[in-house]
C-alpha cells in the first residue's frame, strides 16, 4: 500500500486520540530501529520521548522479538482459567525484580487497565471503605475509574460522568507550589495535608500516586515526601498504590521509582516498558496480605485477554535484556549526562524556567516572563488551542526530533539504550528551536 493511501485511510477511519479530529494529519511511519523511527519519505527521527515514555528498550530488540515469535508458534491464546508455561515464566521473572512483598499479579493489556484492577482490588479488600485519594497533577488512564482518578484536564471532558469516591489533594510541585509555600520551610504541608484529608473523609481505601509525576511535567517530590506519605497511609490503615506505568522498568535508574525512597507499596501498577511496548501489557502487583485475603473472598475481576500468552512471553526476555545490557547502570550514567546538558540549556535560554528529573525521565518547563507565566495552560488544551510550546514541538519534529510535550513543557525521556552522541543530537536541535520561545520572553 502506498504511504499516501495508508495515511489517508488512517486519517479517515481511525480516531486521533485526545484531540479534535479536524486538522489531524498523522505522520506516516514505516519502520523503526534503535532510538530512531522513519517516515514514508525515508526521513529519520530521533525518538527523544520514547513515544509515550514506553519504548524503553528502543526499537528492534531481537531477543524480545524472538521470544514473542516462539510463543506465537507454540501457544497463541488460552483462557485465563488455564495454567501455561509463559504465565509461570512471567511471574517468576517479575518476582526477581518487584519491590519486596509484592507476590501476586493480575495481567491486563494497558496501564489504565492495571489501575482499574488496582482500584477494584483495593475496594474489595478494604470494603466498606471505598474512597481513593489522588493528586490534581496526575494521569492514571482513560477508562472509567482511571480517568476519574486523573487530575489533569483530560478528566474534564467526561465530567460529571466519573467515578464516585475520588478525593484530590495538592501535589509536591515545588517549582509552582499549589499552596504558595517554599521547600523546605513549608514543612511538607502538601503531604501532611493528606493525613487531615483521610481523617476527615473517612472510608478511605487507598492513596494512588505516581511516585514521580509523568506527562504532567515530571514532578520529582522532595526526598521526605514519599516516605511521609507511606507512613500516613500506614497510620490510617489505608493502602498505598504506586502507579509506575511510566516510572517503572529502569526509567529512573532503578527497576522502580519507589526504590529510590525505600518505599514498599501495597499495590504497584505498571505497563509500557514491561514488554518493551512490542505487545500490549499491563500489570497489577499486590502484597501477600492482599493476595491471601482473596483465598477465601471472591476476586471479582477478569477479562478475555488477562494474562495473554503472547504478551507475557515478552516479560522474561525484557528482564534478561536489561541484565545483559546492564541498563540500570547505563541509565544512571546517561541520566547524569542528560542532566548536565539540560542545565546548560537552562543557563542559555531565558524561556526555560526549570529542568527536573531522574535517570532518563526529565522535563523542560518553559516560562514567558520572570513571574513564571507558562506559555500554555490546561485550559488551553481543554479548549483545543495550540500553545507556543505545541508549535515549537511541531517545528522540532520537522527538524528530525520527536518530543512529547505538555502545554508549557517538553518531556525528555529517550529509550534507555540512548548514547551520549544521541543525547547531544537531541539537545542541539532543542537548543535551536526554543530560540523562538526566547523571542517571546517578556522579562
Amino acid at each position: 500500500m502506498a504511504s499516501e493511501d495508508f495515511g489517508r485511510i488512517v486519517r479517515e477511519h481511525l480516531f486521533g486520540t485526545w484531540r479534535r479530529q479536524r486538522g489531524w494529519e498523522p505522520l506516516s511511519v514505516i519502520k523503526a530501529d534503535g532510538v530512531y523511527f522513519y517516515d514514508s519519505q525515508g526521513r529519520r527521527y530521533l525518538d527523544f520521548s520514547s513515544q509515550l515514555v514506553n519504548v524503553n528498550l528502543g526499537y528492534g530488540n531481537e531477543n524480545v522479538i524472538n521470544a514473542i515469535k516462539r510463543q506465537l508458534e507454540s501457544l497463541q491464546y488460552i483462557s485465563p482459567v488455564f495454567a501455561a508455561e509463559t504465565r509461570a515464566r512471567a511471574a517468576k521473572a517479575l518476582l526477581e525484580i518487584m519491590p519486596e512483598g509484592l507476590t501476586k499479579f493480575f495481567f491486563s493489556t494497558s496501564g489504565t487497565e492495571a489501575n482499574e484492577a488496582a482500584i477494584k482490588t483495593a475496594r474489595l479488600y478494604k470494603k466498606p471503605a471505598f474512597k481513593i485519594v489522588v493528586r490534581y497533577r496526575s494521569y492514571h488512564g482513560s477508562t472509567f475509574a482511571s480517568i476519574s482518578m486523573t487530575g489533569d484536564y483530560r478528566r474534564w471532558f467526561v465530567e460529571p460522568h466519573t467515578m464516585h469516591g475520588v478525593v484530590r489533594v495538592p501535589e509536591p510541585y515545588c517549582y509552582r507550589c499549589p499552596l504558595g509555600l517554599k521547600y523546605p520551610e513549608c514543612g511538607l504541608a502538601c503531604v501532611n495535608y493528606v493525613d487531615y484529608v483521610i481523617k476527615n473523609e473517612k472510608n478511605v481505601a487507598a492513596i494512588l500516586v505516581e511516585p514521580i509525576t509523568g506527562t504532567n511535567g515530571v514532578v520529582v517530590p522532595p526526598k521526605e515526601y514519599l516516605p511521609t506519605l507511606k507512613r500516613i497511609a500506614e497510620e490510617n490503615d489505608v493502602l498505598f498504590i504506586a502507579d509506575e506505568v511510566m516510572t517503572g522498568w529502569g526509567r529512573v535508574g532503578d527497576w522502580w521509582a519507589v526504590n529510590l525512597w525505600g518505599i514498599k507499596p501495597d499495590i504497584l501498577t505498571t505497563a509500557k516498558g514491561a514488554s518493551a511496548s512490542y505487545v500490549p501489557i499491563g500489570i497489577t502487583a499486590v502484597s501477600k496480605k492482599i493476595a491471601d485475603y482473596f483465598e477465601d473472598e471472591f476476586f471479582a475481576h477478569g477479562h478475555t485477554f488477562e494474562a495473554h500468552p503472547v504478551s507475557l512471553s515478552a516479560i522474561p526476555a525484557v528482564i534478561e535484556e536489561y541484565k545483559r545490557l546492564d541498563l540500570l547502570n547505563h541509565v544512571k550514567a546517561m541520566g547524569e549526562y542528560l542532566s548536565r546538558r539540560l542545565e546548560e540549556l537552562k543557563d542559555k535560554h531565558r524561556s526555560i524556567g526549570d529542568v527536573r528529573g531522574v535517570g532518563l525521565f526529565w522535563a523542560i518547563e518553559f516560562i514567558k516572563d520572570s513571574r513564571k507565566t507558562p506559555f500554555g495552560t490546561y485550559d488551553d488544551k481543554y479548549r483545543g488551542l495550540a500553545t507556543p510550546v505545541d508549535r515549537v514541538a511541531a517545528e522540532l519534529l520537522k527538524m528530525g526530533v520527536y518530543v512529547y510535550n505538555g502545554p508549557s513543557w517538553f518531556i525528555v525521556a529517550p529509550p534507555l539504550i540512548v548514547t551520549r552522541e544521541q543525547i547531544d543530537e537531541g539537545i542541539e536541535k532543542i537548543d535551536q528551536v526554543i530560540k523562538k520561545l526566547d523571542e517571546q520572553y517578556q522579562g
